[in-house]
């Protein structure tokens, strides 16, 4: 069973974190480019897929924890420093995305004066918090896995 947990977590952190992170990453640049011209629709239509495919995206990570808690539990590692920290993490990325990264892009969308550059470094602090949650659970420090 602890492999089958294992195997949707990580398919689910490849699928559903995967586009939340490509599209939040390609927004800002596109956002500029909006600025620069803000009558092609086509460069304004891009914007709308992009915040789309965060917000849904966004929305089924869920199953990343869920099966992640699932996996911890059967392996009997719940209460490792690794794996705490990287459920902090993944917390304080669900509140960088869902509080700082999506209203901001819905903000350029709407045309409400959002800053693109400052959007660039909320999506970089949420990037860097999944890699780092990744590296935590490829190396988990303090380990008796052998891994």
């Amino acid at each position: 069973m602890t492999k089958f947990l294992l195997a949707v977590h990580v398919l689910a952190a490849i699928v559903a974190v995967g586009p939340v992170t490509v599209a939040a990453s390609m927004f800002p640049p596109a956002a500029r480019r909006v600025l620069a011209a803000p009558d092609d629709p086509s460069a304004v239509g891009t914007l709308t897929v992009l915040h789309r495919i965060c917000q849904v995206y966004a929305l089924v990570g869920v199953v990343v924890p869920a099966f992640g808690f699932a996996t911890a539990s059967e392996m009997g590692v719940l209460g490792s420093a690794w794996l705490i920290v990287s459920i902090a993490l993944t917390a304080l990325a669900a509140v960088v995305l869902g509080a700082l990264v999506l209203p901001a892009q819905g903000a350029l969308l709407e045309g409400r004066g959002a800053n693109p550059a400052r959007l660039a470094m909320f999506t970089g602090a949420f990037n860097l918090l999944w890699a780092t949650v990744t590296v935590l659970m490829i190396v988990r420090p303090g380990s008796t896995t052998g891994a």
